[in-house]
């Protein structure tokens, strides 16, 4: 006799007290809710959308999915007409102002924030290895982030008698103004491309594209903020100059009234 089976003599038994009563089942899980039609349609592209609109008979579906796309291509369009760089821009000292200050003072399209244009103006030095090290990783940034402009000019060409030890420089415009200034950096030690580039977001220089919010555990987040801990590297990254500082770099030249250096 098996006194965990679900029968009669069993359950005569238990009710007499001479078996004991069975263990609760747990019940099951509540199956989860069936997706909407906004969930099915989240990830399609305006063509599986166009393709899906064909198929449906449902009038009212038909109207929704078409809507989605248009939204969609909307979409689209917009990000393409942002992503206008995506190089790294040469530029001598007379095109600074034009390039760089001016260049920032304008808006993305469709930026109802009116935030300008990151602009990095990347000063540096062939020869240097932590200046040669930089100059790749801007040309990565540059074509991973097209919505940020690049623009490099060689330092001493920028600001005359720059010394070499301020190169690598990075000096980071938004609506017309400094916003940031990286000075010497990486001469601390070889530093990674994704520090470079969390710095750059911190700056203001790059708006980094828009995420979902994570869905996992509070420990997968903290496993993920503890990644992002370690891109942002050590507080000796960071050289944080007010624009006077650069202008003591050297004496300024009166006959190039428009470079703001």
């Amino acid at each position: 006799m098996n006194p965990n089976e679900d029968t009669e003599f069993n359950e005569a038994l238990r009710k007499h007290g001479i078996l004991p009563p069975r263990e609760p089942v747990a019940p099951s899980p509540s199956p989860p809710p069936p997706p909407t039609l906004d969930d099915l349609l989240e990830d399609l592209t305006p063509a599986e959308l166009q393709e899906l609109g064909e198929d449906v008979q449902d009038d009212i579906v038909e109207r929704q999915i078409a809507q989605r796309r248009a939204q969609r291509l909307l979409e689209e369009r917009l990000e393409a007409q942002r992503r206008r760089f995506g190089t790294v821009i040469p530029i001598g000292r007379d095109d600074y102002t034009r390039e760089v200050t001016e260049a920032s003072k304008q808006d993305e399209p469709g930026d109802v924030e009116a935030r300008g244009t990151g602009v990095v103006c990347f000063l540096y030095k062939d020869g240097i290895p932590r200046s040669d090290r930089a100059h790749a990783h801007v040309r990565t940034l540059a074509t991973r982030h097209p919505r940020a402009k690049f623009v490099s000019i060689v330092g001493d060409k920028c600001i005359p008698n720059l010394p070499d030890s301020r190169v690598p420089m990075f000096i980071v415009y938004r609506k017309g103004q400094i916003v940031n200034q990286i000075i010497a950096w990486g001469s601390g030690g070889e530093q990674r491309l994704e520090e470079l580039e969390t710095l750059l977001i911190a700056c203001g220089a790059i708006i980094p594209p828009e995420k979902k919010p994570p869905t996992g555990s509070s420990d997968d987040l903290e496993e993920e903020s503890g990644e992002e801990d370690s891109r942002v590297g050590s507080k000796s990254t960071w050289t944080n100059y007010s624009s006077k500082n650069v202008r003591n770099a050297s004496k300024k030249d009166d006959s190039d009234s428009d470079f703001d250096l």
